[in-house]
């Protein structure tokens, strides 16, 4: 099993939700972050005044998949997150030791 974090622009969530749901992923976890990468922010005119924004609006978007969907999950996230410009995120895949669904007590792939 694969967790699959894909941190991405605030509005190209429901792109990679829908994405997401067309080739059977059953579930997200959704935080709303802020950071900066290689943009290192931008600067903003307020009343007059310019100042420096730091940390970008972002969303984190987290889904557990079987190892066998794993390349399709990616494939969608990139494919529907991607604008073509700076700041549109990075997708990390980290290995799952063991899943358990609290409730019915399944493990593995079944928890998923």
């Amino acid at each position: 099993m694969k967790m699959i974090t894909a941190v991405i622009k605030p509005f190209k969530l429901d792109d990679v939700r829908e994405a997401l749901a067309n080739i059977g992923v059953q579930g997200l976890t959704v935080t709303e972050v802020k950071g900066f990468g290689r943009q290192k922010g931008h600067t903003e005119l307020y009343r007059g005044a310019e100042y420096v924004v730091d940390f970008l609006p972002k969303v984190k978007a987290e889904v557990a998949v079987t190892d066998a969907m794993a390349d399709n999950a990616v494939e969608a996230i990139v494919n529907a997150a991607q604008t073509g410009k700076i700041g549109d995120g990075k997708i990390f895949i980290t290995n799952i030791q063991e899943t358990i669904r609290i409730r019915t007590g399944e493990t593995g792939d079944d928890a998923v």
